[in-house]
């Protein structure tokens, strides 16, 4: 499918999962979501944040990342009572997350949900900066001073909740965009970001 449409005027929402980790003879569980919505012409919009309801143990290294605890999903809803708020936040909309799979693979509770197209921020900052080593979510919003702004968005929270993540995203999303003036470049520009289209803009901007 083809999305010829001008970035700018598409909306956008980003969404991020946290897990209860993978281990040995069980499938990794989603414990948090959150979804923050995101126009080129009007900034952040809307978001929504929710532990998600799990009775499988969080495994130790994901604990240490995200700091989520069983005592935190008591009385949160299951993810599949969430396709309400899902449908709403996401239907109609460009889905962003930095590294897609995770997201794409819990968002499968929803059979057929035909939610997309996807943009992930994660190919295209490997393709704007393939010079650089690392390009962790926090590690390009440090390197290129959003987290500031990130942290203005998201008050009291911090890296690895599903909110500031979503929201850092976005900044991210939007940085590329000012860094290259994609702007009226067709939404496509965005899905293959390492095709030689993406490469052609990248070099009529220098």
């Amino acid at each position: 499918m083809k999305f010829p449409a001008p970035i700018q005027q598409h909306a956008f929402t980003a969404i991020d999962f946290e897990s209860a980790g993978a281990a040995t003879g069980r499938t990794d569980v989603p414990i948090q979501i959150a979804m923050a919505g995101w126009h080129p012409q009007t900034g952040l919009g809307a978001s929504y944040v929710s532990y998600l309801r799990s009775t499988q143990r969080i495994a130790w290294n994901a604990q240490k990342v995200h700091g989520i605890t069983l005592a935190d999903l008591e009385d949160a809803p299951d993810l599949l009572g969430l396709w309400p708020v899902v449908k709403e936040h996401l239907a109609d909309r460009v889905i962003v997350a930095h590294g897609k799979g995770t997201e794409k693979k819990f968002l499968r509770a929803f059979p057929g949900h035909g939610f997309g197209p996807w943009v992930d921020t994660l190919l295209l900052a490997r393709a704007t900066w393939p010079q650089w080593k690392d390009h962790a979510l926090g590690t390009l919003c440090d390197a290129l001073g959003l987290t500031p702004a990130v942290q203005n968005a998201c008050p009291g929270r911090r890296w690895h909740d599903a909110l500031f993540d979503a929201t850092a995203s976005l900044f991210l999303l939007e940085k590329i965009l000012h860094l290259t003036a994609a702007w009226s470049a067709p939404l496509d520009l965005l899905l293959q970001p390492d095709q030689s289209a993406w490469h052609r803009h990248q070099s009529m901007r220098r």
